[in-house]
């Protein structure tokens, strides 16, 4: 018998479209190698799993882009997205999400987990791809419930829920709780641009120094 619960609430689902839930743009930055030698360069990291207690993986640091760099991936968004306006949210206790962040993961730190961003921090999120050498299977997935008799669920939070452990009633789950749907391979100097509240994960890691190691920018917007 399980020590934990692992019942899950059925979400609703719409299959996630290009142009609707989510965006891909190549060569998104015309300066993408000089970004990833910057970063490579930094010394200011912060441990993560396995290093560390955090539930995160890998290693991070801020900031990724500089103030130009980003103010052009903001436009980026603005047009694809339809928003008006992106800025970063934080509650009225400070906490914010690591916006602009560049991550580096290794196959050893880190595994697919699935999850969805904030909502009340975030409407969209974004990765940017910055190892020019990661193979495509180590891009981003979409991901839908399995639920317990095998059927396929939903794949969206909505309100009141602000998350997928809220949205779902229950933190502990079973492992093949969620199921591939949707997947973005990696490429250098891509970006993928989502709705912050659908399931989503990185499809795996890869490399195990740190120039090899996948390596993207993280981005949270509210609009």
């Amino acid at each position: 018998m399980s020590l934990f619960p692992t019942q899950m609430r059925p979400l609703p689902y719409r299959k996630p479209a290009e142009g609707r839930d989510y965006w891909v743009v190549d060569d998104a930055l015309p300066n993408a190698d000089e970004i990833r030698a910057r970063c490579l360069a930094k010394t200011d990291w912060e441990l993560g799993h396995p290093y560390t207690g955090e539930v995160w993986p890998g290693m991070r640091a801020i900031p990724a882009l500089l103030d130009d760099e980003l103010a052009a991936l903001d436009a980026k968004v603005c047009q694809l997205t339809g928003a008006k306006r992106l800025w970063v949210e934080q509650t009225e206790a400070g906490t914010k999400l690591n916006h602009n962040c560049v991550q580096v993961v290794g196959s050893l730190e880190g595994a697919a987990k699935p999850h969805t961003d904030s909502t009340n921090l975030c409407r969209y999120a974004a990765v940017l791809y910055l190892n020019p050498d990661v193979p495509e299977q180590c891009g981003t997935s979409f991901f839908r419930q399995r639920m317990p008799g095998g059927q396929l669920g939903g794949n969206i939070v909505m309100p009141p829920h602000h998350n997928l452990v809220e949205a779902l009633g229950n933190r502990f789950v079973q492992p093949n709780a969620f199921v591939e749907d949707v997947r973005v391979a990696h490429r250098f100097n891509r970006l993928l641009i989502y709705k912050a509240n659908l399931i989503h994960s990185a499809t795996a890691y890869w490399g195990q120094e740190t120039a090899t190691k996948r390596m993207t920018a993280v981005f949270f917007w509210m609009a």
